[in-house]
């Protein structure tokens, strides 16, 4: 009886144990350094080859277009563009050492990205895809982080094809707005194999805005 009842506890402890060592191996996985996000930013598919990322995406469903021929000022062309994204990434490793011997890492340490995927959410809970937001998607962007240092890698935040669908399709000649956070998701490898990823998250506005 006596031994009985101490055993249960017992083998319940051991299963908590292997089950918190399971989940942190699943959270921060075999690679022995971070993929950490400096910086997430949008621009708006019209300007994005000027270069003016920012922190929050105000993105216009349909753009009036002045040129190039035949689209002019009298005669605007409507025209769907996609909108660019631009993140900034660095690791570090996951043991830093002491002070007087800091961790460094080393060329098998650097990450290269190869994927990403996109999906939207609200804040108001209402995430169905094709209704109340546009659909998730993956997409490939490829870039290596270097061992020391950063990488700033562009990749296609919103898609055309999501302006042409519900529910941004029907802002176009709609004065509402639909507010979302974008969680953007990056996938790559160590040079040793080891699967990484890292989440970042920025608000995207979709309207039919002022053309500027």
């Amino acid at each position: 009886m006596s031994m009985s009842k101490w055993a249960r506890p017992a083998g319940l402890t051991a299963l908590v144990v292997a089950t918190v060592s399971c989940g942190d191996v699943v959270r921060q996985g075999r690679a022995p350094v971070l993929l950490v996000i400096d910086s997430l930013a949008a621009a708006r598919g019209s300007s994005t080859a000027s270069g003016t990322f920012t922190g929050t995406l105000s993105s216009d469903v349909i753009t009036n277009v002045t040129s190039p021929d035949p689209c002019s000022a009298k005669s605007p062309c409507p025209t769907v563009f996609s909108d660019g994204g631009q993140v900034i990434l660095r690791i570090v490793p996951k043991d830093i050492g002491h002070p007087a011997n800091p961790t460094t890492p080393s060329t098998n340490n650097e990450v290269t990205v190869t994927r990403y995927r996109v999906t939207y959410r609200r804040a108001d809970g209402r995430n169905t895809p094709g209704a109340d937001v546009p659909y998730g998607f993956d997409g490939a962007a490829t870039g290596t982080v270097p061992a020391s240092g950063t990488l700033t890698l562009g990749f296609e935040l919103v898609r055309i094809v999501a302006k042409e669908e519900p529910p941004l399709v029907q802002l176009i000649n709609s004065p509402t707005f639909i507010t979302t956070i974008a969680d953007v998701t990056f996938y790559g490898r160590d040079q040793v194999g080891n699967d990484i990823n890292v989440t970042g998250s920025i608000q995207i506005d979709f309207g039919n805005f002022g053309d500027f």
